[in-house]
């Protein structure tokens, strides 16, 4: 058997248990020459929702029975089966428990069910603080582990892994249809999130890359003397081997100031803010049913900044949203062009299955949509480069995650930088430097949000 994975580091997480449940079940994970190719989709946008497609069809020309998990397949059950034969079985999150007999029954030609879709959000309480006894009857991606009952298995040995601290969200994003799949917000107990991480920390981890649909809601479903997000860090941070610890997906009209100070002032934990603003004009978040402006935004990062003068922020923006104008844009490039974010992804709007927006009146042209991201995403690129130029002179610690060799340069990332998607360090004179290490170094030169860094004396 071998598994495929697509999308966001929660998917990661998704794998590396799913990894772990087929092994304790007697399947064998291997590279080539699979039997069963299991495929962990992606459902987030059109692209994803395509790339998905293109992998399963791709894994069924090898002759292997292809299985789709994932969000796509809990997304579209039984009519992704039907329009595409290739697949043996769509499985949703409810059949993950016994997901290696089905893989059994898939082998030996038998027929399994498609999975069929519900909207996960009715599958729990609408009260949060009785969801913890309800999610034991309801599977909830990436709350199968616990300290007595270890099922994730790592697939690389990269010293970085996410850490899943919770499931779904709460928030009704009239662009997003992420809720209707991965259900409402279910937070891990802490303890079991502080298991797992000792476990990561146990094999080879260093970094701590903490993911959920929305960090910020973190403990609102568990008892008071729990804690929240504030209470977890400083318990993370303080596990062996564990160098640092990073947050992502805030949601700015959650972000306390609690939070903000305990990031930021927690020692181990990295200034990092991944903020999802997704628009600064009031005309356009309030049609995404969002909270917030430009205004209240800068005054956030100017918080966030007066706490940590050097902290990264990043976050993502829609343009093109139903009913976005011309004065609407200009609000948002004032916001970024005041704001200096390290790391900004931009992504022209596009209609989402049953979500509220697909409906909405004051639709833009594709022509218009593909403008807009030109000009902002231009706007972005000369900023966010002007950005990582304010660092040269600085002093930062990297993670080097890639050893020089013959063919590339050695490669990590500073604090202000998360996998894969805010920039690297290019490490100068990086002789003797393996993977897992932490390296102070100063900034000499920038190309485009990438640092060169040369290795400081110890």
């Amino acid at each position: 058997m071998s598994l495929l994975t697509l999308g966001c580091a929660r998917n990661e997480v998704d794998s590396e248990e799913l990894a772990g449940r087929l092994g304790e079940g007697g399947w064998e994970l291997v590279d080539e020459g699979a039997d069963v190719v299991v495929v962990n989709t992606c459902g987030f946008v059109e692209q994803a929702k395509k790339d998905s497609v293109d992998t399963l069809l791709a894994a069924s020309d090898t002759g292997a029975k292809v299985v789709a998990v994932g969000c796509m397949a809990e997304r579209y059950g039984k009519e992704l089966a039907d329009s595409l034969p290739e697949a043996a079985a769509v499985l949703g999150f409810d059949q993950y428990n016994d997901l290696a007999e089905r893989l059994n029954d898939v082998l030996h030609g038998k027929q399994v069910e498609s999975h069929v879709p519900v909207d996960r959000r009715t599958l729990l309480p609408i009260t949060p603080v009785k969801r913890q006894e309800a999610k034991n009857d309801v599977q909830v991606p990436g709350h199968g582990w616990g300290p007595t009952n270890v099922q994730r298995r790592r697939l690389d040995d990269a010293p970085v892994a996410p850490l899943k601290i919770a499931s779904g969200c709460d928030r009704r994003c009239s662009f997003c249809a992420i809720p209707s799949f991965r259900g409402a917000f279910v937070s891990r107990h802490p303890d079991e999130v502080v298991a797992e991480a000792m476990w990561l920390a146990e094999n080879g981890v260093k970094e701590l890359f903490l993911v959920s649909e929305n960090s910020t809601s973190y403990g609102k479903d568990l008892p008071r003397e729990q804690g929240a997000l504030e209470q977890l860090l400083p318990r993370l941070a303080s596990i062996p081997n564990i160098e640092r610890v990073r947050v992502s997906y805030l949601q700015p009209a959650e972000t306390k100031p609690s939070l903000v100070a305990a990031i930021a002032k927690t020692e181990k934990v990295a200034n990092y803010f991944d903020m999802s603003f997704q628009h600064s004009s009031e005309n356009v978040l309030r049609r995404m049913r969002r909270f917030g402006d430009t205004d209240s935004f800068l005054k956030l990062v100017w918080q966030i900044r007066e706490h940590a003068p050097e902290a990264g922020i990043r976050s993502n923006f829609i343009v093109g949203f139903p009913g976005e104008t011309e004065d609407d844009l200009a609000e948002l490039e004032r916001f970024l062009t005041e704001a200096r974010l390290d790391a900004v992804g931009i992504f022209g709007y596009s209609d989402e299955d049953g979500t509220e927006a697909e409906n909405l009146d004051g639709k833009l042209d594709a022509d218009t949509i593909a403008e807009r991201v030109q000009r902002i995403g231009n706007l972005v690129e000369e900023l966010t480069s002007q950005r990582a130029e304010d660092r040269v002179g600085s002093e930062v610690v990297v993670l080097i995650e890639h050893e020089e060799d013959e063919e590339s340069d050695c490669v990590g990332r500073a604090e202000h930088q998360a996998p894969e998607v805010d920039g690297e360090c290019i490490v100068l004179e990086a002789e003797g430097l393996k993977r897992g290490d932490f390296v102070r170094c100063r900034v000499v030169d920038s190309e485009g949000v990438d640092l060169i860094v040369e290795v400081l004396p110890t």
